[in-house]
């Protein structure tokens, strides 16, 4: 072990490593990250609403209560799932789940 010394107090350097992300679980509905949980255009279902969206950019989300989580993944791999309930797998970072697997919840 190295020691930073400061003036006559010496320091001890203790490495710091990143700890591993862990995968978690999440079950929610799917949405876009635009919406949320309220979609904005009343006169279509919320399935059209969220692919509506993420056509014109926003990206796939899952509301997991009154959280909304934006979910990175190749889209398509999604799109089957909008607005559907789901559980995903993933590694969180902020309000983002980069999702390595996603599917209908156990019932």
């Amino acid at each position: 072990m190295t020691a930073v010394i400061f003036g006559s107090l010496a320091i001890p350097a203790i490495p710091v490593f990143a700890q591993p992300e862990r995968a978690q679980t999440f079950t929610g509905v799917v949405s876009d990250n635009m919406c949320g949980k309220q979609h904005m255009e009343k006169d279509k279902s919320a399935a059209q609403c969220t692919r509506g969206c993420v056509k014109t950019g926003s990206d796939y989300a899952l509301v997991v209560g009154d959280k909304v989580y934006t979910l990175k993944r190749n889209k398509a791999d999604i799109d089957g799932d909008a607005v559907e309930k789901a559980t995903v797998t993933g590694t969180t970072k902020d309000e983002t789940i980069t999702v390595s697997s996603i599917s209908a919840p156990n019932k």
